[in-house]
């Protein structure tokens, strides 16, 4: 059974949605972590969370593996299981009424253009920085299942999940500090 923490209620609205490319493929998360489209519109592995964590920024995350989705400096998708400022998408709605996700933090350096979530025809993802907004590669249409409450995905819980490591005998990027000890007690709910 799972304790809430005091204060962490959900406050953001998001949604459950399946994210459908207009080259008729759903974006999907398999259980590894792979990212890729597939045309089967009942799979689990196409569910996603878009949690709002920005005006007009979302953190994508696949509902079944529990990843984000992430993008680097190379312009490569990659998932991640704790939120980073790499997790953030810029969710603008194009000309066509398709929904566009490109990168907060990389562009193309000349140009200043944004770097783009695509599948090609294939249904493979595509590098951001080779996906144009004008092409049919980067335009999605969100298909919502459910309205959801979500807590802010937060650095409080890259730090819980660094805690929890550490304990588990991994390494920890905090130089091993036990930050906040006693947040961990329970309340006796």
């Amino acid at each position: 059974m799972e304790t809430k923490d005091k204060g962490a209620e959900p406050q953001l609205k998001g949604i459950v949605t399946r994210l459908f490319s207009e080259q008729g493929f759903y974006l999907q998360m398999q259980p590894d972590g792979t990212i890729n489209g597939t045309k089967d519109e009942n799979s689990d592995y196409t569910l996603f969370n878009l949690i709002p964590v920005g005006l007009r920024v979302v953190a994508i995350q696949a509902v079944k593996a529990g990843l984000y989705v992430g993008m680097n400096a190379e312009g490569f998708l990659y998932t991640s299981d704790m939120f980073t400022a790499e997790c953030k998408f810029k969710e603008s709605v194009f000309e066509n009424y398709y929904v566009i996700y490109s990168s907060t933090l990389y562009r193309q350096h000349e140009s200043g253009r944004a770097w783009f979530l695509g599948l090609n025809k294939d249904g493979i993802i595509m590098k951001g920085n080779r996906v144009k907004k004008t092409k049919p590669c980067s335009h999605f249409v969100p298909r919502p299942i459910e309205v959801c409450m979500y807590k802010e995905p937060s650095l409080h819980e890259i730090e819980e999940k660094q805690r929890s490591r550490k304990d588990s005998g991994t390494p920890t990027m905090n130089g091993g500090k036990e930050l906040n000890p006693d947040s961990n007690e329970q309340d006796g709910s």
